[in-house]
């Protein structure tokens, strides 16, 4: 099979494509003919060493995907060869074939395209359980997406709605608030061009409920002065590249809770939030009532340039290979 390969730890441009051989199912195991795999900026991370758990060359980048089930191993019951099915590891989906144990295939359902199953699980896993267990929101929230038409930013502003939530979309160009309108959003702040905390004063002056940061940087602190009196603040990661440090005073005025969500770990210490969120999240996804937004899809010899494209915080929502 052809692949993606990261030999060296470093930036997307040192991968290489190369073949490797068809993996082959053991025990409670399945491979799937991926047709699509999903860019998360962990990724990137992960690529450079920079991720919160080191992974060792050589090895696949990406992280979620879609396919066909090829071959079962002993002892399968989840899945079938033929199924339609969805899911993810820490690595290994920037390939035309992936080995994971079955119980982590999910069944694409009816209606849905394997380009729309491979970039649901991260993004509006995060989201929905950012907003829903960890920020706790409710209906008549007024909820802040930073790095709003981003991958997990965009998921929020869908989820935070279906929640019964006001939405207020901030992102760095007009393009990108474009998208996060269509989705949804009731106001919009470029922050690329106005001052965030400026800008959150004229249209949320007494302050928001929740803040949703995938980005930190400067744009951590101004947020979190723009949150009302027991406002909640959750941190989901950097994109920016910065860890924004926050004056802790500002936490003592303003009664706010600063929360942190990682979306590897959260399963182990919450299972019972993370079982609830995953089966309203997984009813919404078949309903029809969310759709994940693609924005732009790379063939797998152009692996390293979509890591890129999603690196340099150029996409709206989710960017796929399809290899």
């Amino acid at each position: 099979m052809r692949a993606a390969i990261c030999t060296t730890h470093g930036p997307p441009e040192l991968l290489q494509i190369g073949e490797l051989p068809d993996p082959r199912p053991g025990p409670g195991e399945a491979v799937v003919r991926i047709v699509a795999g999903a860019v998360n900026f962990p990724d990137v991370l992960i690529m450079a060493n920079e991720y919160q758990v080191r992974v060792p060359t050589p090895f696949i980048p990406g992280s979620e995907l879609s396919g066909d089930v090829i071959a079962i191993g002993e002892g399968v019951t989840e899945v079938a060869i033929g199924d339609r099915v969805y899911g993810g590891a820490m690595v290994g989906a920037f390939a035309e074939q992936i080995l994971l144990p079955a119980a982590r295939l999910n069944p694409i359902p009816a209606g849905v395209s394997y380009e729309a199953a491979a970039a649901f699980g991260v993004v509006y896993g995060t989201a929905y359980h950012a907003l829903r267990s960890v920020a706790e929101v409710a209906a008549g929230d007024t909820v802040l997406v930073l790095g709003a038409a981003g991958g997990v930013g965009l998921a929020a502003v869908e989820i935070a709605q279906v929640l019964g939530a006001t939405v207020i979309a901030a992102a760095s160009t007009e393009d990108k608030l474009a998208v996060c309108r269509e989705r949804g959003a009731e106001v919009t702040i470029n922050y690329g061009r106005d001052d965030l905390r400026a800008a959150l004063r004229e249209v949320a002056p007494e302050g928001v409920d929740v803040v949703i940061d995938p980005v930190g940087g400067p744009l951590a602190e101004a947020a979190l002065r723009g949150t009302n009196w027991g406002g909640r603040f959750v941190t989901v990661g950097f994109a920016s590249g910065e860890i924004p440090r926050i004056p802790l005073n500002l936490v003592l005025l303003k009664g706010v809770i600063v929360k942190g969500f990682e979306i590897r770990t959260f399963g182990d210490h919450a299972p019972e939030l993370y079982k609830r969120d995953r089966a309203e999240l997984n009813a919404l996804f078949e309903a029809g009532r969310i759709e994940p937004h693609v924005c732009a899809t790379f063939p797998l010899d152009r692996t390293a340039e979509a890591l890129r494209f999603v690196a340099d915080r150029k996409a709206t929502g989710k960017v796929l290979i399809a290899p």
